[in-house]
């Protein structure tokens, strides 16, 4: 059976990246202040559902406690999220996929993030209502943009699970969530149980995970370790769409020894590096 191997270009784990670029699962120095534009974890493999496809699983926003009302955590419309894919292996992307949001009240008037019955991911009784569009880019050899198309529109962001007498259901209302990818394939964006498995507490007691019976963050054998972010929530980014449209001759797979059987995956956030804000007065002279 072909498979298409994947290298998850994992930031939070290359010790050598230098902070101004690098990443982690929450702890990274310059992005605590802008937890909306974490990312965490990235997951890259092929689904035993989807054979002839990549599937990518991105996570931002960490440690988001599930009763954190009353708006929760929304993502930011002014961020660019991305997952970048190389598939020359030069370490840049060679195909990319940003998601764009946009945030909007049903009642500004109102404090609530939804009211009693929430039925589907469309629901009138959502009153904070994110929805996004996505973009499928791609590079040149020279790492300059050639083609950007919109893949995705207006699809919208699973909401938080507010609790059972406000969303009865909510594995239903969370399967509406998937929605078709131009080109093949689905995507969805929703609030996710942190899958990942880390010891914070002995980690960042001066790595203290050399006793008997504590695992080193959560890659140890003995046992006995807490996994800290266990009952905490991200927002997943996940996106399924056939191998031809990541690999570099795009052509499905046919062996793990193909010449475009490897790409590197990895996400990113990105920033507008100023923003200015005007009065509203016309300047002239």
């Amino acid at each position: 059976m072909k498979r298409l191997s994947f290298l998850a270009a994992l930031l939070a784990v290359a010790v050598a990246v230098p902070l101004s670029i690098g990443s982690s699962h929450r702890e990274a120095p310059r992005i605590l202040k802008d937890p909306t534009a974490d990312n965490t974890d990235v997951w890259a493999y092929t689904a035993s559902d989807a054979p002839g496809s990549l599937t990518v699983v991105a996570n931002w926003i960490p440690l988001a406690d599930p009763a954190g009302g009353p708006n929760f955590y929304p993502l930011d419309e002014n961020a660019r999220y991305y997952v970048k894919i190389d598939n020359t292996g030069d370490g840049y992307e060679d195909v990319a996929y940003r998601w764009k949001f946009s945030t909007r009240f049903r009642n500004p008037n109102s404090f609530l993030y939804a009211a009693p019955t929430v039925d589907s991911v469309n629901d009138p009784d959502i009153n904070l209502v994110q929805t996004y569009d996505l973009y499928k880019e791609t590079y040149n050899r020279n790492r300059r943009l050639v083609g950007s198309k919109r893949i995705v529109s207006n699809a919208p962001v699973v909401p938080d699970n507010v609790g059972p007498k406000t969303i009865p259901n909510y594995a239903q209302v969370e399967a509406g969530g998937v929605v078709p990818v131009k080109g093949g394939g689905k995507t969805i964006v929703t609030p996710a149980d942190d899958a990942f498995f880390v010891d914070l507490g002995a980690v960042f007691d001066g790595i203290n995970i050399d006793k008997p019976g504590r695992p080193n963050i959560g890659l140890g054998n003995q046992g006995g370790g807490k996994d800290d972010v266990a009952g905490y929530n991200t927002k997943s980014f996940v996106l399924q769409v056939p191998e031809r449209e990541v690999t570099r001759d795009g052509r499905s797979v046919s062996d793990m020894k193909s010449g475009n059987a490897v790409v590197g995956v990895w996400s990113t956030t990105e920033r507008k590096r100023s923003s200015v804000f005007a009065s509203g007065r016309k300047h002239g002279k």
